[in-house]
């Protein structure tokens, strides 16, 4: 599912946000709805998931430059997708950014054993968030 860019009269500049691609992950529709909101309002595209398998195939498929993705999802948890992602040559630059209601050390310590690169915990800071965003983008991959 792809949320719709929104509307502006300017055309994009190379290398703005509007052509920058963020990947957002949440089994929760108002989340899922309020993150890709905020996200879209910084200019970037989004797309959407809201299970485990559907965010691992959409981010093989749209080659996302960042998911933000929520560790308690159906089909497939939030650890397993961001391990396939890392420990794949193809996708591993990709940056990732758990969210979660969870905030024990054990969480903590997982998310950094499946390289996330960042761990947020629910509701998160969206000022936080986009600064993450922001600043993972800007750096690029690599």
């Amino acid at each position: 599912m792809t949320a719709p860019a929104p509307e502006s009269g300017a055309r994009p500049q190379p290398n703005s946000n509007s052509e920058r691609k963020i990947l957002v992950v949440d089994d929760e529709p108002d989340t899922l709805q309020l993150l890709a909101r905020r996200i879209q309002s910084a200019g970037y595209r989004v797309i959407t998931a809201s299970d485990g398998m559907e965010a691992l195939n959409l981010a093989r498929k749209e080659n996302p430059d960042l998911v933000v993705l929520d560790l308690m999802l159906p089909k497939m948890d939030g650890y397993k997708v961001c391990s396939f992602l890392k420990f794949d040559e193809r996708w591993k630059s990709i940056p990732i950014v758990l969210l979660t209601a969870r905030a024990n050390a054990e969480d903590r310590t997982k998310a950094a054993e499946v390289k996330a690169d960042h761990f947020l915990t629910k509701p998160c800071d969206l000022r936080e968030l986009m600064e993450i965003v922001d600043r993972h983008v800007a750096r690029g991959r690599g």
